[in-house]
């Protein structure tokens, strides 16, 4: 049938999906209006994950009393929230993070150097004063926890140091 021009007729049973559009091709095409995280497309003024696969859901969204109504809301408001996955929230090591990390593996070492038991670290004026004086100093955890989890890493960096200076 072929080599005599004449064509099938288009099955009725295919599905009107565009199959490989990604989130990040979509965000292209709307602006500003859309965010990509994740894998998944976000409105960002509605903070609602939306099908990134039909365009028509796109539009359709876009063009809904409750869109225009949070749009406006959310122009409104000066600060900018985009929601993101729970992955990519947890994959982000905040700069608080990195430094509650850092006070707490400084607060073990000084009491190591200064041959205080961990135990004293969950006395309540200890506790007290630690939340009181020092930055993030609330977040450093019960004896129990610093023993477990910070002391091995603390003893390890102290043997690479005493390794390194006896060679």
């Amino acid at each position: 049938m072929e080599r005599f021009g004449v064509k099938s007729a288009p099955s009725r049973n295919r599905s009107k999906t565009a199959l490989y559009v990604t989130p990040q091709d979509r965000v292209t095409e709307f602006g500003n209006e859309l965010h990509e995280d994740g894998g998944k497309l976000f409105c960002t003024s509605c903070n609602v994950v939306l099908n990134h696969v039909r365009k028509s859901a796109i539009n359709d969204h876009l063009k809904s009393k409750t869109h225009t109504k949070r749009k406006a809301e959310f122009e409104e408001q000066n600060v900018r929230k985009k929601q993101r996955t729970l992955t990519a929230s947890l994959q982000c090591n905040s700069t608080a993070q990195t430094e509650k990390s850092s006070v707490i593996q400084d607060f073990v070492k000084m009491c190591l150097e200064a041959n205080i038991p961990l135990e004293k670290a969950d006395h309540p004026s200890v506790r007290a004063f630690l939340s009181r004086h020092v930055k993030n100093g609330s977040s450093i955890p019960k004896s129990e926890q610093l023993r477990k989890a910070y002391l091995p890493d603390g003893y390890d960096n102290e043997n690479q140091l005493i390794n390194t200076e006896d060679r």
